[in-house]
């Protein structure tokens, strides 16, 4: 993948999860305070947990901070996957943004 293939990618994951917010937001009571900077994301939750989500560019990764711990995700030419096995983004993000929350919410592309 070169790089702008991957800046490409990268933005569309992190405007799905700012779209993905703002629907949580207007359909459930999780009131996730989204912040971003340049290739950055937080998601700050109503018990003050984050979730920071952040662009590795020479890498060519996304990584993921949760409380459950950090994730590196790759692209494989149809979605972003953890790099150890662990699951799909959009899936692992609903899963630990629910943990935090404490309800489910559903993150999607």
């Amino acid at each position: 993948m070169t790089d702008p293939e991957f800046m490409d990618r990268a933005e569309k994951l992190l405007k799905a999860v700012e779209a993905s917010c703002d629907r949580i937001n207007d359909e459930n009571r999780a009131d996730i305070d989204n912040q971003r900077v340049g290739g950055m994301i937080t998601l700050v939750f109503s018990n003050k947990s984050q979730i920071v989500i952040n662009l590795q560019k020479p890498l060519h990764e996304v990584w993921l901070a949760a409380k459950s711990g950090g994730y590196h995700y790759k692209f494989d030419k149809e979605q972003w996957l953890d790099t150890k096995g662990q699951g799909e983004f959009f899936a692992s993000l609903s899963r630990y943004a629910s943990e935090q929350a404490g309800c489910p919410l559903v993150f999607t592309v």
